[in-house]
């Protein structure tokens, strides 16, 4: 399972640990940025629950319209913001929807691409389920499944002549390690291009959730290598119905952050083999230009581009 989730040749061993580094990696990161901002206090869990009923939305009538207004901005802010490190981005628009209030009571937000033919535009779904709303993760979020995340990586492989028909369609299912490698590695790009710098509440919504995906890779080996049982994994941070989703899809939940540190290691590659010639625009345009890829095929393609110099 492990494999066909990662795409790569490793062992539940090795993803355990790659787990464990990243949390303390990422706590230690979070520590230092909840002392900034005043929070001494509790587990990072209980401070981040702290942070969260610190950033609400006041509760107003017409709340939910004005936190779609404010993605749709964002969406925009990213669009701009992005432009100086892609080659290409999608013709295809991005806009946000609410999941339907009858289907979000157990949804997630997520992406669905524009069709083919271009006639609507790819949408960030999102669950507004209340009552409370709060703004720390909303940042991330847009980064993830908006601009530059899934949809700059979906709505260009739709539209990509270049590929094989059936493989603008994802014929293979999602390819979850490329997929969700990418709209991880796409948190951690924006953060890297400044758009956090006056934002340490924002900033710590993009650690919350990278440090959410470094804990899955040690929940989800722990449940299936090492005989956790269901109250360990939920002891250790994850929410009751994510354990159970992992217990049914054993290594789903290691695809995302092997990805995004599969995508990061090979940039370090390419821009230490490359040097000057090493360009950020050109390694994304690789990246996303073959489409969904197993990350084996990924390496190969980045590699014989580095090779090509």
């Amino acid at each position: 399972h492990l494999g066909r989730m990662t795409t790569l040749p490793l062992t539940a061993a090795q993803v355990h640990q790659k787990g464990k580094e990243e949390v303390a990696r990422i706590e230690a990161e979070m520590e230092s940025r909840f002392r900034e901002l005043g929070y001494k206090d509790g587990s990072i869990t209980e401070r981040y629950k702290k942070l969260e009923a610190d950033n609400l939305y006041p509760n107003e009538p017409n709340i939910r319209e004005k936190i779609l207004a404010d993605f749709t901005a964002l969406i925009q802010a990213n669009h701009e913001r992005s432009l100086s490190s892609f080659l290409h981005t999608p013709k295809a628009k991005c806009i946000v929807q609410r999941i339907p209030a009858f289907q979000e009571a157990n949804a997630a937000a997520n992406y669905s691409s524009p069709p083919r033919d271009g006639s609507r535009p790819g949408i960030f779904r999102v669950p507004l389920r209340g009552p409370e709303f709060s703004r720390v993760g909303m940042k991330t979020l847009t980064a993830h499944e908006a601009i530059p995340g899934h949809h700059f990586q979906l709505a260009l492989q739709v539209e990509m002549d270049s590929l094989p028909g059936f493989r603008r369609q994802n014929p293979f299912g999602q390819m979850s390690a490329y997929a969700e490698g990418w709209g991880l590695y796409a948190e951690q790009l924006a953060s890297e291009l400044g758009w956090y710098k006056d934002d340490k509440v924002g900033d710590l919504g993009r650690l919350n959730a990278e440090l959410f995906r470094a804990r899955r890779l040690v929940t989800d080996t722990g449940l299936h290598a090492y005989k956790w049982t269901r109250e360990q994994a939920i002891a250790y941070g994850i929410p009751q119905s994510e354990v159970d989703r992992y217990v049914v899809m054993p290594g789903q939940a290691c695809s995302y952050k092997i990805g995004m540190l599969k995508i990061l290691e090979l940039r370090a590659e390419a821009k230490q083999k490359l040097g000057a010639k090493f360009s950020v625009p050109a390694f994304h345009d690789v990246v996303l230009r073959n489409g969904a890829v197993p990350l084996v095929q990924l390496e190969k393609i980045v590699r014989e581009w580095i090779a090509e110099g």
